[in-house]
């Protein structure tokens, strides 16, 4: 399984695909209450998706709500022809790359993930911050198409056909900057390797 969309991995949520697709159908007939839970359902995951493509807190909000406005006014062209989670993903993505081009700046701040670490002593969360500092440096060398790729592979499980579908482009191309960005990310840790 890839994505975790059907009840178990990464975007566990306890609502079948099946059960999407419906309430995604109320929402296009309209209902509030039904697109409000549609919202707390997808918040979590969308804030996450594209954080990961934007780097940049500040807009995480506002892209949010942009692609919820959209998911409202078009929830009626679903097709059932992917997952609701793909559909709502690729709103997502194409609301951040217009975001991004506004704000005029591709590069962003750095964001630290908030893990629970609060079992871990000093010396692990020191630790762990330090390999998250590497890591977003790493990432922030990879282009935003790049950076897309590797969080929906890594982060959130989908197979190349569906990140396809999310960013509207050939099987190959996603391939192409899968290649791209793991030979960038070896070459940038590699150079760094001491450092860590």
């Amino acid at each position: 399984m890839h994505g975790g969309d059907s009840g178990t991995g990464k975007w566990s949520n306890g609502v079948s695909d099946d059960d999407e697709a419906v309430l995604l159908g109320r929402v296009a007939a309209e209902e509030v209450a039904a697109f409000e839970d549609l919202y707390r359902l997808y918040s979590p995951r969308l804030q996450r998706f594209v954080r990961g493509i934007t780097r940049q807190p500040t807009l995480i909000e506002e892209i949010l709500d942009d692609t919820m406005m959209v998911v409202w006014r078009k929830a009626y062209t679903f097709n059932h022809s992917a997952k609701v989670s793909t559909w709502i993903l690729a709103i997502a993505y194409r609301q951040s790359l217009k975001a991004l081009r506004r704000s005029g700046d591709a590069i962003h701040d750095e964001v630290a993930d908030h893990a629970d670490l609060s079992a871990a002593g000093p010396d692990d969360v020191l630790l762990q911050q330090e390999l998250r500092k590497h890591l977003d440096a790493a990432l922030s060398t990879l282009s935003t198409e790049q950076r897309t790729v590797m969080e929906l592979t890594y982060y959130f499980g989908y197979a190349c056909r569906e990140i396809a579908e999310i960013m509207g482009c050939p099987v190959d191309t996603v391939k192409t900057r899968m290649f791209y960005a793991r030979r960038k990310l070896r070459a940038w840790l590699s150079s760094r390797r001491e450092a860590i």
